[in-house]
Parts: structure tokens; sequence; C-alpha cells
């Protein structure tokens, strides 16, 4: 029987369940002092952990998954703002009471049957590439549940992307509609065009529809950067920022083959085992 492996983009799905939840009290809160705003807090936390549950319920039951696993950024910078100080600057930051609520919804979700991976200096979106990778590989099947363009790029006969929030599969129609390219075009589009979201810079004066129009034309980066015949006001474009081009490539590729040191048999979904780690580190375990 072939293997359907969920994962979940945890911060992705708990960060906006979060906004959801606390959108209704912020006026109050700002109005409220003391005992009163701290009550009005909690109230958002559990809302925010029984919505994330009700979440997590919804998606193994909608996609019949015979594995799951909830894969959580490290609360360290990854290796990423090594190679670029500024990415991701001025992304808002997690609320504080979520951060600390986290371990709780961690708790939760194993109460659920699963288990939670948390990453030390990749980013979750690196594990979760890694894992749907060796799934495809072995001939099995893999669900990202994620908003996150990022995983775009992995889309192939085992590997679906699925958007909880609009109940939708982001799928090749998907990214032709929305970039006029195909999946696997899309690292070298951002890397001519920039990730505004990370804030990473771009080539000056090639947007998405120029990037897009190069890559139908010649299929790939590497291929108009050696073309010959590349009009001289693209080419001068692309010589001016040959540096920027190889460290956009280096930021936006996700990794595929991160070494996590479990087996598939270890993320079965199961009834909760009190004799089970909730949190599996990649360093001490595929």
């Amino acid at each position: 029987m072939s293997a359907h492996l969920v994962l979940i983009d945890a911060l992705n799905l708990i960060r906006r369940i979060y906004a959801v939840q606390e959108r209704p009290f912020v006026q109050s809160k700002n109005q409220l002092d003391g005992e009163l705003a701290e009550k009005t807090q909690q109230q958002v936390l559990f809302n925010t952990q029984q919505a994330c549950n009700k979440a997590l319920e919804n998606i193994l039951s909608s996609h019949q998954a015979s594995h799951a696993l909830a894969v959580f950024d490290s609360q360290n910078p990854c290796w990423r703002y090594k190679l670029y100080p500024d990415y991701k600057k001025g992304r808002k930051k997690m609320s504080r009471h979520l951060a600390d609520e986290l371990p709780n919804i961690q708790d939760a979700f194993l109460n659920l049957g699963v288990d939670s991976l948390l990453s030390e200096e990749d980013e979750a979106d690196d594990l979760i590439a890694t894992l749907a990778t060796k799934m495809a590989l072995h001939g099995q099947n893999a669900t990202i549940v994620s908003t996150d363009k990022g995983f775009l790029p992995l889309l192939s006969p085992n590997i679906n992307i699925y958007d909880y929030f609009n109940r939708r599969y982001l799928d090749e129609t998907y990214v032709k509609e929305k970039f006029d390219i195909k999946p696997t075009q899309l690292v070298d589009l951002w890397t001519l065009t920039g990730d505004n979201t990370n804030k990473i810079p771009g080539v000056a004066g090639i947007g998405q529809i120029t990037a897009a129009n190069l890559l139908n034309e010649y299929s790939s980066l590497n291929a108009i950067l050696t073309s010959n015949d590349l009009k001289p006001s693209i080419k001068e474009k692309l010589d001016a920022s040959e540096e920027q081009i190889t460290l956009n490539r280096k930021l936006l590729t996700l990794k595929r083959s991160i070494p996590l040191g479990f087996n598939l048999k270890d993320i079965r979904l199961k009834k909760t085992n009190p004799e089970y780690g909730n949190k599996l580190n990649k360093q001490e375990a595929l």
C-alpha cells in the first residue's frame, strides 16, 4: 500500500490561525490593563490552540494521510542569514505570547498522533523539501500544507501543495496562471526578479514579465546567461548583477538532502504514546 505523508508547515499554519483569532480582541486588548488584558490574551491563545487542533484534524481527514509531521523553524537564525544578513529584514516577529505557547500546541498535535520536527540551523522549508523529495524518490506521495510559494518548485506527480485556508491545491495550472512559467523554472524566475517576501533583491530593471518571457524563450537561467543573442540592454543588466544572481540562487534553492535520522515508520499516524517524544531532533534522528 502506498504511503501518503502530510507535511505541515507548522508556523505558516499557526501564525495565520493566531492572526484570525487575535483580530477581534486587538482593540479591546489595547484598552485593557493588567489582569483583564492577560485574560484576553489567554483566551486568544486558547482559541488558537483549539483552532489549530481542528485544522489538523481536517487536514489529516481530508488528505487520508498515513504519515504526518508538523515541521517548525528554529528559534535561531538559519544558514541563509549568514549568507545574507538582510534576509527577511523587517518581517514582523512572532508574538512572544504565541512563541511561548508553541510547546503546548506541539503537545496537542502529539495527542492527535502528529509529531513535531524542530530545526536547529535549517529552515522548516528545507526539512519539508528533504522529506517530500525522499518520498517522491521512493514512489510515495507527499502533500505539503502551506501557503508559502517557495514550495512550488517541488511540484511533481508525487508532491502536492495544499493551501488549507483557501481549500485548494497549488498546482501547475496555478503556477502558469500566476507566473506564466513551469514550476521547475520558478527558482530561476525569482533569482532574476528577487523575492520581496524574503527581502531578496533581484536584477535591477528585470521584472516578472521580462523574466518569464526570457525563461519561456531560453528555458533556463543558465541558458539565458550563456546566450550570445540577448538584447544588449538585458545582457548589461545581467552582467552588472552577476554576484547577486549567484547569491539569489543559493538563498532561493531549498535543500533536499538534509540528514534527518529517523524512519518513515517513526511518523506513522498513531495514538498517543507517552514513551514517544513529541519533538524529533533532526540531528538525533531520515
